[in-house]
């Protein structure tokens, strides 16, 4: 029996399991035969496993982390967004298009007097204006919203996850 606990997809997590999250948390371009090694398994069941993370929506996916700036995008800021009324047909189609806008780094559907909390990253002040003011003022659901411009930004923790109870 692994002392970690279950996921909440229901699936066991072994010790082999949580290194190879670990790894690739730390380092997503990791090589299969060096992810092995750390492992202490051989290629083949690294990649096998790797895939069951992966089949069992336990790995998500991979991503590259972007200067922002070295893009043009120089700009960050965190709108809190209020919806007018609560109607499930226009919090979906707010949910669909709000987060699918290219400016848009994270939408969270957040508890208390704000219904949800964006991350955009734009090029000026004045771009961020407009991109208010064209997605979000001019949008029927949305009731209020409140900016806030984002100084610095720090990545969180991207080592090992811990486990619960150690």
């Amino acid at each position: 029996m692994s002392s970690h606990p279950e996921s909440p997809f229901g699936n066991d997590l072994d010790e082999i399991d949580r290194i190879i999250i670990d790894e690739l948390v730390s380092n997503a371009r990791i090589s299969n035969a060096t992810l092995a090694q750390r492992a202490s398994i051989a290629p083949s069941t690294a990649l096998l496993r790797t895939r069951s993370l992966v089949e069992r929506g336990i790995l998500t996916g991979y991503h590259a982390e972007v200067s922002l700036p070295a893009v043009g995008r120089t700009v960050q800021a965190l709108i809190s967004v209020k919806l007018r009324a609560h109607d499930r047909e226009k919090i979906d189609t707010f949910r669909e298009r709000i987060p699918a806008l290219p400016e848009v780094l994270s939408m969270f559907h957040v508890s208390g007097a704000t219904d949800y909390m964006l991350h955009i990253a734009v090029g000026s002040t004045e771009a961020l204006r407009d991109w208010v003011l064209d997605n979000l003022a001019t949008d029927e659901s949305v009731g209020h919203t409140e900016t806030t411009l984002v100084f610095d930004h720090q990545l969180g923790n991207r080592g090992p996850l811990p486990v619960d109870g150690e």
